[in-house]
């Protein structure tokens, strides 16, 4: 469900390629925010990320979820916690605004860890460029930290993009 993979510099990406970091150990073992064991070699860090196949099953949930909650037109935007769009999934006849109510939601559940419709009463959420607190979006969090972030937009009521993005979610646990 949950893919580890290195993140760091290009000569950092380009070694593990070559295989230089594959199989060196480190001497003495630090260890991370989610307290896993990290190669420091001054460049390079461990990071949790949602699975390709993880991805998959969300895509397939929502399709499911929006035709369960009424044929809903909606748009599905999963977000990593870097703010890389790791995948969108517009159902058939979805509006052109759901893609940027989708993504702002994908971003704001990401980035506070808390579903958007937790957050509707912060007026200090509400000034950060990027944000809304519109129900319908989730975060996906690992160990406690949100890693990732589920954005549903388009349905008539936020409640059902907030149901939708639950049932996306429950798809990406597995």
């Amino acid at each position: 469900m949950i893919n580890k993979h290195l993140v760091g510099t290009a000569a950092a990406l380009g070694a593990l390629v070559a295989g230089a970091l594959t199989t060196a150990q480190p001497a003495s073992a630090d260890t991370d925010l989610f307290g896993h064991h990290t190669r420091h070699h001054g460049y390079v860090a461990s990071e949790a990320v949602l699975s390709n196949e993880a991805l998959a099953r969300a895509s397939r949930a929502l399709v499911s979820s929006a035709r369960a909650h009424g044929n809903q037109r909606v748009t599905m935007v999963v977000m990593d916690r870097s703010g890389v769009i790791r995948l969108v999934v517009r159902t058939v006849q979805a509006g052109p605004q759901t893609y940027e109510s989708a993504k702002r939601k994908a971003y704001t559940a990401v980035a506070f860890g808390r579903p958007t419709s937790a957050l509707a009463g912060n007026e200090t959420v509400k000034q950060i460029p990027g944000t809304l607190v519109l129900p319908g979006g989730v975060p996906v969090l690992y160990q406690g930290f949100p890693i990732a972030g589920i954005g549903v937009g388009g349905a008539p009521d936020g409640r059902i993009d907030e149901a939708i993005a639950d049932d996306v979610l429950a798809a990406v646990r597995g």
